[in-house]
């Protein structure tokens, strides 16, 4: 089956993102970010960029690079901090000012969303109201299995429309997981595919295939710089730097691995046929 799966990057820089929002960005983050962008261009793969607002705001060439470079750029949104820490006000001025940021630098409309920390869960129920209000489409937020620090469990798997409490529509993507021995297993990104042996990543990938569901794969630039969490050493606990930087060495071949033995591509192409149906039913 040839199905189309998204292929998503928060693009964030870590010690700003995951430490402190109020840092600079670091020097290592147009770095990385064009090496991914390279990494991409040489497979002729094309992904969707959702921008930290903060990071687009310090680096707005980077953010041109990745328009010019063909792929599809979205919000992550402001300020990097979880969706169920705010109130319903503050999530609504985080959007549309990320949003406003990211239109202004791209001049193209931004429409899709993801949440830091795949944080819309059971304690957020008003949140896909307030994205669709502020001219978001879709989002892919949910991350569908209870982890500790969020997700929300049963959650269907595949990408669907949500009927929102208060009478709106937008399409949600989850994250990727799989089915092993009677459980979701989480094999979407980040850590997981930093972590899991490629023959794991293949099989995950080759059930959703014949399920004919498209998976949401998620990274960050980071990942592509093993060297990273060395130069915090001083600032960042161990625990920290060994979490955060375990399997980075190989995790740009694994990525790369699963572009060429999968069909990727940007969130608004494998979205296509619910956002169809969206514009149709509204």
């Amino acid at each position: 089956m040839n199905v189309l799966h998204g292929l998503s990057i928060d693009l964030e820089d870590w010690y700003q993102s995951t430490i402190d929002p109020s840092a600079e960005l670091s020097a290592r983050f147009e770095a990385n970010t064009e090496k991914m962008l390279e990494s991409f261009a040489a497979r002729g793969v094309r992904a969707t960029f959702f921008v930290l607002g903060l990071a687009a705001e310090k680096s707005p060439g980077i953010v041109r690079a990745v328009r010019d470079a063909g792929h599809e750029v979205q919000s992550h949104g402001y300020g990097h901090v979880e969706v169920f820490h705010l109130t319903r006000e503050q999530f609504h001025q985080d959007l549309l000012r990320a949003k406003g940021l990211l239109e202004d630098l791209t001049g193209r409309e931004i429409f899709g969303y993801r949440a830091p920390s795949f944080s819309l869960d059971h304690r957020t129920p008003w949140a896909w109201d307030v994205l669709a209000e502020t001219g978001h489409r879709y989002d892919s937020s949910v991350f569908p299995i209870e982890m500790r620090r969020y997700g929300i469990a049963d959650y269907p798997l595949e990408p669907r429309i949500v009927d929102t409490p208060e009478g709106r529509r937008i399409v949600e993507a989850p994250i990727a997981v799989f089915q092993f021995m009677g459980r979701r297993v989480p094999v979407g990104g980040g850590g997981y595919v930093r972590l899991w042996p490629y023959w794991i990543l293949r099989n995950a990938w080759r059930q959703m295939e014949r399920a004919n569901r498209p998976g949401v794969l998620y990274m960050h630039p980071y990942e592509y710089d093993p060297g990273e969490l060395k130069s915090y050493r001083g600032q960042v606990g161990w625990k920290t730097r060994l979490h955060q930087g375990l399997g980075r060495k190989k995790f740009p071949r694994k990525v790369d691995r699963l572009c060429g033995d999968f069909h990727f591509g940007p969130l608004c192409e494998t979205l296509m046929p619910w956002l169809e149906s969206l514009t149709i039913s509204t």
